[in-house]
C-alpha cells in the first residue's frame, strides 16, 4: 500500500555523505547510505510508525564506489524504512537482485515488528527453481528498520577491562536466565531489563562471576521449518542484523534498554562479553529467502561456489559463509564490532566458529586479513577477544591457531576433564596438561598461559548434570528422530538413565560434578561456567536445545541446589583468594626459569616417573605448584576409589575437600593424607622453592 505524503520530502544532494553506512540522524535530516556494488538503481522505501503503511517511495540519488547515498531533510529518529535494490537476477552468475522483496538495512540500529513466514519472502517461486524470479511484495510480511539516535548520558563510564588472570566467564541466554527467576519482576523477565536485575547481579557476585557471555543478542530469524513444527531458534545463532539488537529482549523495544542494562552490569563490576555470528546469516542456500543481504548484493555478501556461482560455498553447515574477504564486507562486520563496543560499551566478542573468519584461497591463514585487522584496530584490539576456534570446512579445526591477543574456546580440556573423571582410562598425561592451561596448544608464539578458555559444558551439548546423569542424548523434542546432536558426550549416569531416588547414585553424582567444578577452578587459563551448572540444571538429557524455547532450556531457579552453588562460590572465591591464574606457563621442575613451578608427585610417593605417566590405572593426579613469594598447593585430583597418599615434605594445611559441605576446610596435614573417592583436595604450604 503506497499513501504518499503531501508534501513528500526530497533529498538534499548538498549535504548527503557517502563515507558513513546505514541510516545517521543529525537533528536536521538523516543520510541513508547502502552499500551494493552490482546494483542498477535503489529504492528508499519509507513507512508510518507502525511499519505497515508505506508513505513514500524514492530513489537514492547518489552513487560512488558502490555505496548508494542521499540526505533527506525532516526525517529523525523513529522513521521506519527498508530497501528495495534492482539489479541483474542472474543466479547463474550469482546475482539475485528482485525489487519486489523489501529488504533490511545491514546497518540498521533498530528493528520494529516481527518476521511473517510466507513464500512471498523467497525470491524464486517455492517448490520451483531459484533460476525463476518470484515477483510477489514481501514487505507486508518483513519487519522495517528504525533510524535511531545512538547517543546515550554514559556519565564518562567505559569498558571494564578486568586482567584476564582475574577472569570468570559465565555464559547465558538473555531470555533463559530470567524467563523462571521468581526474585526478577515477571514483567522484566526474559529481557535486557530483567537481565540486569538486582537479583541476577547479586548471583553473579556471590558465585565470583567477572564476565557475562551472551548467546546471540543480535537480530535474529527463526527458520521457517522450526516455527511451522512450533519450535524456534532459540540460541539465536541465524543473524540477519548485525548491528540492531533482537527485539524480543527488549521490554522496551528500545536499544536504550541495553544500554542501562550494561551500564548496571559494569556499576557492579561486570563485563559484558557478546557471542557474535559473523560468519553466516539466517538467509541459508540459495532455496532461502530474500531478507537482506542476498537481496542487496549476493555475490558481494557472501562466498559462491568457485565451480558454480548459482551455489553458496558453505563452510558453517547453514547454508552460506559470509564473504568477510570483501572489503566492504570486511567494514561492515568491524564496523559493527566498534559499534558494540563504542556505543553499547560492551566489553568483548566470543566469535562463532572463527575459523571460517580466517579463511583465505589457501585455508586457515592466522595471519589473514581479519584478524589482521582487529589486532590493529585502535578500539577492538583492547577489548576481550574469544575464539571458537573451529568450523565444519577442511582444515576448520584451529585449537591452538589463533593470534594474540585472541583467547579460544577449549574443546579438549573439556573433553579430557569429563574422561578422566569418568574413569577413562589413561587419561592422567592429558588431563595434567589442562590443570597447567593447555601449553601443548597454547604455550607458542609469546601466547599466555589464559589464552586457553577451559569449560565443562557450554549451551552445545550437555549440561553438566546432564553429563553425570544420562549416558546418551534424549532430543526427541527436536523433532528430528534423535538424529541431531552430538553422540560423543563423554558422559556416564553412574548407574541409572536420568533423574533417580538411589542415595548411592545421587551421592555418586554429587561428587563428580563437585570434582569437576574444581578442576575447572584449578586449571590455568580462563574458567567459563554454563550458566546453571553452578545449581545443578537439566535439560533432560537433550545436548542440542537449540530449538527448545520452553522449560527445557529455562533456568529452574526455584530447583537450585544451594549446597552446589556454595561450593561454586567457595572454589572460585578460592581461585582468587591464592591468585592461582598466572599469565605465564608453570616450568618443569628442572627448568631453573623463574615464576611458577610444576612438580608432579606419585601418590605413593616420590616424583612421576615415565611409567607412571603411562599406568592407564592410574586415577590420581597430585600436582604441586611452587610459586615465589606464595605458599606453595598441592592439587590431589583423585577420580578413583578413596586411597592414603604420601605427601611431599613439611607442613601442609588441607583447604579445600570438595568430599565436604561446605568444601572450605583448615585442617593441618603431615607425612599421609587419607583422599576421599570422586574428590579434589587442595592443600597449602609455606615452603617456597629453594
Amino acid at each position: 500500500m503506497l499513501d504518499q505524503p503531501k508534501p513528500p520530502v526530497a533529498f538534499d544532494l548538498s549535504a548527503a555523505r557517502s563515507d558513513t553506512l546505514g541510516a545517521v540522524p543529525d537533528g536536521n535530516g538523516t543520510n541513508f547510505a547502502l552499500f551494493s556494488d552490482h546494483a542498477t538503481r535503489v529504492e528508499l522505501c519509507l513507512y508510518d510508525p507502525s511499519g505497515k503503511v508505506e508513505t513514500q517511495r524514492l530513489d537514492l540519488p547518489q552513487m560512488e564506489g558502490g555505496i548508494w547515498y542521499g540526505y533527506l531533510p525532516g526525517i529523525g529518529p523513529g522513521q521506519a524504512y527498508g530497501y528495495r535494490v534492482h539489479g541483474p537476477f542472474d543466479p547463474e552468475a550469482g546475482h539475485r537482485f528482485n525489487p519486489a522483496k523489501l529488504v533490511l538495512d545491514p546497518y540498521a540500529l533498530e528493528l520494529t515488528g516481527d518476521l511473517v513466514w510466507d513464500d512471498a519472502l523467497f525470491g524464486y517461486p517455492v517448490g520451483g527453481s531459484d533460476l525463476d524470479l518470484d515477483d510477489r511484495d514481501s514487505a507486508p510480511f518483513m519487519p522495517k528498520c528504525v533510524v535511531t539516535d545512538p547517543t546515550f548520558d554514559w556519565d564518562a563510564e567505559k569498558t571494564l577491562s578486568h586482567p584476564w588472570e582475574d577472569t570468570v566467564i559465565y555464559e547465558a541466554h538473555v531470555k533463559g536466565l530470567t524467563k523462571l527467576h521468581p526474585d526478577v519482576p515477571e514483567a522484566d523477565r526474559g529481557t535486557f531489563a530483567g537481565l540486569a536485575s538486582d537479583a541476577v547481579i547479586a548471583h553473579l557476585h556471590h558465585i565470583g562471576a567477572t564476565a557475562i557471555e551472551l548467546l546471540p543478542v543480535h537480530g535474529f530469524v527463526h527458520d521457517r521449518h522450526l516455527v511451522e513444527k512450533g519450535l524456534s531458534n532459540y540460541w539465536g545463532y541465524n543473524t540477519i542484523s548485525f548491528f540492531a539488537p533482537n527485539r524480543p529482549y527488549l521490554k522496551s523495544g528500545s536499544i536504550r534498554e541495553v544500554k542501562q542494562a550494561i551500564r548496571r552490569f559494569h556499576a557492579a563490576g561486570i563485563e559484558v562479553i557478546l557471542d557474535v555470528v559473523y560468519n553466516h546469516t539466517a538467509e541459508g542456500n540459495e532455496l532461502g529467502p530474500t531478507l537482506s543481504f542476498r537481496g542487496i548484493d549476493n555475490a558481494s555478501y557472501y562466498l559462491s561456489s568457485p565451480d558454480n556461482p548459482r551455489h553458496g560455498f558453505d563452510t558453517t553447515g547453514t547454508g552460506n559463509t559470509l564473504n568477510v574477504a570483501h572489503p566492504m564486507v570486511l567494514r561492515m562486520v568491524l564496523d559493527s564490532l566498534r559499534y558494540w563496543v563504542e556505543a553499547m560499551h560492551v566489553d568483548g566478542f566470543r566469535f562463532d566458529l572463527a575459523s571460517t573468519l580466517g579463511r583465505e584461497p589457501s585455508g586457515f591463514e592466522r595471519e589473514g586479513a581479519f584478524f589482521n585487522a582487529i589486532r590493529q584496530d585502535p578500539v577492538l584490539s583492547k577489548v576481550k577477544l574469544i575464539a571458537e576456534p573451529w568450523d565444519i570446512g577442511e582444515g576448520g579445526y584451529q585449537v591452538g591457531g589463533f593470534p594474540w591477543p585472541f583467547r579460544e574456546w577449549n574443546d579438549k580440556a573439556r573433553d579430557d576433564m569429563r574422561a578422566f573423571w569418568r574413569r577413562d582410562p589413561g587419561l592422567a598425561p592429558r588431563l595434567s596438561q589442562r590443570l597447567l592451561g593447555s601449553p601443548t596448544q597454547f604455550n607458542h608464539s609469546n601466547r599466555p598461559a589464559t589464552s586457553s578458555v577451559n569449560f565443562l559444558a557450554a549451551h552445545d551439548g550437555f549440561t553438566l548434570a546432564d553429563t553425570v546423569s544420562y549416558d546418551g542424548k534424549h532430543n526427541d523434542a527436536n523433532g528430528e528422530n534423535g538424529a541431531d546432536g552430538h553422540s560423543n558426550n563423554l558422559s556416564h549416569n553412574l548407574g541409572a538413565e536420568g533423574p533417580t531416588e538411589d542415595d548411592g547414585i545421587v551421592e555418586a553424582r554429587r561428587r563428580r560434578v563437585r570434582g569437576m567444578l574444581a578442576t575447572l577452578a584449578l586449571s590455568q587459563g580462563v574458567p567459563m561456567i554454563l550458566a546453571g551448572d553452578e545449581f545443578g540444571q537439566s535439560q533432560g538429557g537433550n545436548n542440542n536445545a537449540y530449538c527448545q524455547d520452553n522449560d527445557t532450556t529455562w533456568l529452574a531457579w526455584e530447583k537450585a541446589d544451594a549446597d552446589l552453588i556454595a561450593a561454586v562460590s567457595a572454589l572460585i572465591g578460592f581461585r582468587k583468594e591464592i591468585g592461582l591464574a598466572q599469565a605465564t606457563f608453570a616450568q618443569g621442575d628442572d627448568a631453573g626459569a623463574e615464576g611458577m613451578t610444576a612438580r608432579w608427585h606419585h601418590p605413593r610417593g616420590g616424583a612421576m616417573t615415565a611409567e607412571d605417566w603411562q599406568a592407564e590405572g592410574l586415577t590420581c593426579l597430585m600436582l604441586e605448584l611452587l610459586r615465589p613469594d606464595r605458599p606453595s598447593l598441592l592439587l590431589c585430583l583423585n577420580a578413583g576409589d578413596q586411597l592414603t597418599a604420601t605427601l611431599p615434605d613439611g607442613s601442609w594445611t588441607k583447604r579445600i575437600d570438595t568430599s565436604l559441605t561446605p568444601v572450605t576446610v583448615a585442617e593441618p596435614a603431615e607425612g599421609t593424607i587419607t583422599l576421599d573417592w570422586q574428590t579434589v583436595t587442595v592443600l597449602e604450604s609455606a615452603r617456597h622453592p629453594e
